[in-house]
């Protein structure tokens, strides 16, 4: 039996957590609200920022999982010293660091499909926070992996699309989209990112990379129609806003503020080329459908 800290009880912290706790080995799941998803999971209350309180918390840890999420309207402020705690926690207990991230550091200009090894070159202030924290997570004198994923589904998932369009969807009112409803879109399951960050903690080769959640590839026109259909609710009518209208809504909306400048995503292809996680880590997507209705599930 190991130890592992998972740092954030979000919907990949807990699923995270659950997964290690199965396998038999202690975990410490993190956060500053203290919850664990069950008993076998023991939960402690911490600002990771607190990186001395973090090593306390973690004494004997094989492995740091920084999963933590900073509020989408306060990134720049909140992820650095986030993520400052976890690294200088990982250090102190000389544990390994797996980092949970995304595709934002590729970039606008970035060629579709997506694989780990293209080079980041961020295009907007979330992009530069995340490679920001990757670089850091790399400057720590421990081994560290990044797990990349895309737009998340799944029970408590929060996306542009879970967020802004699906209860409208589910409601049978007309639902609000940006960017080309036809446009071919990587959705990853937040129980797949789990299975890969526990995965990539095993990896028994060169350390300080990335890997790519796999995912499912699908327009959101399709990806509503089939959230429709699952869900027994009406076809879906979606509202295309322009980005004249996305960017008036931020206006009176913290939240929708944010969103233009990932707007890139939504207007072209966002494809995940994830092989190597599959052949290296033997981790591989979980059907759309589960997804959908992991998404709609309610307890």
């Amino acid at each position: 039996m190991s130890v592992f800290v998972v740092v954030g009880a979000g919907p990949v912290g807990r699923a995270t957590a659950r997964i290690l706790a199965k396998d038999g080995h202690e975990v410490r799941l993190v956060s500053r609200s203290g919850t664990a998803p069950d008993g076998a999971v023991a939960a402690f209350a911490l600002d990771a920022r607190d990186a001395d309180g973090l090593a306390r918390i973690g004494a004997g840890a094989e492995a740091i999982f920084m999963c933590a999420m900073a509020p989408y309207t306060r990134w720049p402020t909140d992820f650095p010293p986030i993520m400052e705690g976890v690294a200088e926690a990982a250090q102190k207990l000389q544990a390994r660091l797996v980092v949970l991230g995304n595709v934002y550091g590729y970039g606008s200009e970035a060629k579709s499909p997506l694989t780990s090894s293209a080079p980041l070159a961020p295009t907007s202030v979330k992009g530069r926070v995340r490679v920001a924290m990757w670089d850091r997570a790399r400057s720590a004198r421990v081994p560290a992996l990044e797990v990349r994923a895309s737009d998340y589904l799944g029970e408590g998932a929060g996306s542009l699309f879970t967020l802004m369009t699906l209860p409208s969807l589910l409601a049978g009112k007309p639902a609000m989209v940006s960017g080309d409803l036809d446009a071919r879109h990587a959705w990853t399951f937040t129980r797949d990112v789990a299975r890969t960050l526990v995965a990539a903690s095993r990896y028994t080769g060169e350390w300080g990379r990335a890997f790519l959640v796999p995912s499912q590839h699908s327009s959101v026109r399709s990806l509503a129609a089939r959230f429709s259909e699952l869900a027994g609710a009406p076809a879906p009518d979606l509202q295309m806003l322009t980005e004249q209208e996305l960017e008036a809504m931020g206006r009176d909306d913290e939240l929708m503020r944010e969103l233009p400048e990932m707007g890139y995503l939504y207007r072209s292809p966002c494809i995940i080329e994830a092989s190597d996680t599959e052949r290296l880590l033997g981790i591989s997507a979980s059907s759309l459908d589960t997804m959908i209705m992991d998404t709609l599930r309610k307890d």
